[in-house]
């Protein structure tokens, strides 16, 4: 990475600015998962040990109009004050003469976190005002934020125009390892790409075709694809409009692009709705692709035996459901046997293998679903552009 990240910079003394990740999931004012909160803090310690103090932002959730109780990060204070063993202030707003005082206060190895960043509509507009105000607060900012650098807000990118700035430990490992997907990968290099639509995943496929050997298509995105060659699909979720598309990529592709042979199809969108397994060419009219089938997932296993670095993004099925989710956690516990690079692309791949389970079977797991796709198509993800280079 040609990034500078917070071992390059002098921190003692210094107050620091930190975007973080702490969009966590809440019910009530219960953080139900805490896992962004704990992938943020090897750079918080590393930062406080260094003798610095520290201000964090983040947003969290998505407030329609200015501060609304619910989407207050005080839960997230409470919490890290635990993690830290130490009390985490609790601005009570995000900039202001009151921030700006509390700030100017803290003293090395104290800890202050502003309420939600999107309590402003100049946040999500990147308004150069909103982030003048935030960069007064600190001295150096560090972005450790992966699952928000696919966004130029005031908190990931305008505030950067103001003082140095440079990256956190999650963002230089995930750009480590994704920079390996879309780099120079050891082969055989295999990706495999699920979920429901291939209009999301053109990109990627037009990127990985280039630098991958094998592209394994599951999800209800196959369907598209299977209908493209002329199977019959039946009450499938399939996306007409994208069906030009998926034949021009099946085309491009040269036998690259493995599709499934079998499936498992129900009778309606239920998990206790009828299921049989099928041929992946003849899905009669009532019945519905749920899932990949066990001929398939021997063909899928049998290519990832051989392979040296492996990318995943989208499950293979209906996982939510636990009668459709076989195919997508014979696959997880397929790469936690392998001797390879794994790379999980963050969102319901990453909830995929933590419920299967094998999370920390795999090399890497993205924090950022929506960023580490757009890393995989090869775009430049502005919170990570804007960083001083090395």
């Amino acid at each position: 990475m040609n990034k500078k990240t917070v071992r390059d910079v002098d921190l003692k003394g210094k107050r620091v600015l930190m975007r973080a990740d702490f969009n966590v999931p809440l019910d009530g004012s219960t953080i139900t998962d805490d896992t962004r909160i704990q992938a943020a803090l090897p750079t918080i310690k590393y930062i406080l040990d260094q003798g610095a103090s520290l201000i964090l932002m983040s947003h969290l959730g998505r407030p329609k109009s200015g501060p609304e109780p619910k989407f207050s990060l005080r839960p997230v204070a409470d919490r890290l004050g635990e993690l830290l063993n130490t009390a985490v202030k609790m601005a009570p707003d995000v900039v202001g003469d009151e921030v700006e005082a509390m700030a100017k206060a803290l003293q090395p190895g104290e800890v202050m976190l502003l309420e939600n960043t999107r309590f402003y509509a100049g946040e999500t507009k990147n308004d150069p005002d909103l982030a003048a105000k935030m960069a007064v607060l600190g001295d150096v900012y560090v972005n450790d934020a992966f699952g928000s650098a696919h966004r130029a807000h005031a908190s990931t990118a305008g505030v950067t125009d103001h003082m140095p700035a440079v990256a956190g430990f999650l963002i230089e490992k995930e750009i480590t390892f994704l920079g390996r997907a879309t780099g120079d990968a050891e082969r055989p290099y295999v990706v495999i790409l699920g979920g429901a639509k291939v209009s999301d995943k053109i990109l990627v496929i037009e990127n990985m075709l280039a630098k991958a050997d094998t592209i394994l298509i599951g999800g209800g995105m196959a369907n598209t694809f299977l209908k493209a060659q002329g199977f019959e699909m039946g009450d499938s979720l399939v996306e007409d409009e994208a069906l030009d598309t998926a034949k021009e990529l099946l085309a491009k592709a040269g036998g690259k692009l493995v599709l499934p042979v079998d499936a498992v199809v129900a009778e309606a969108f239920d998990n206790e709705a009828t299921r049989k397994v099928v041929k992946a060419d003849a899905v009669e009219a009532g019945w519905r692709i749920l899932d990949i089938g066990p001929e398939t997932v021997h063909l899928f296993k049998t290519t990832l035996a051989e392979a040296k670095t492996v990318v995943w993004n989208g499950p293979m099925g209906v996982f939510e459901m636990p009668n459709f989710a076989q195919g997508t956690f014979a696959i997880a516990a397929a790469l936690a046997d392998l001797d390879a690079v794994t790379i999980i692309g963050g969102g319901d791949s990453a909830s995929a293998v933590n419920q299967a389970g094998v999370a920390d079977k795999m090399s890497h797991v993205s924090t950022g679903g929506g960023a580490s796709l757009e890393f995989l198509e090869g775009k430049t993800l502005p919170g990570i552009a804007v960083l001083n280079d090395k």
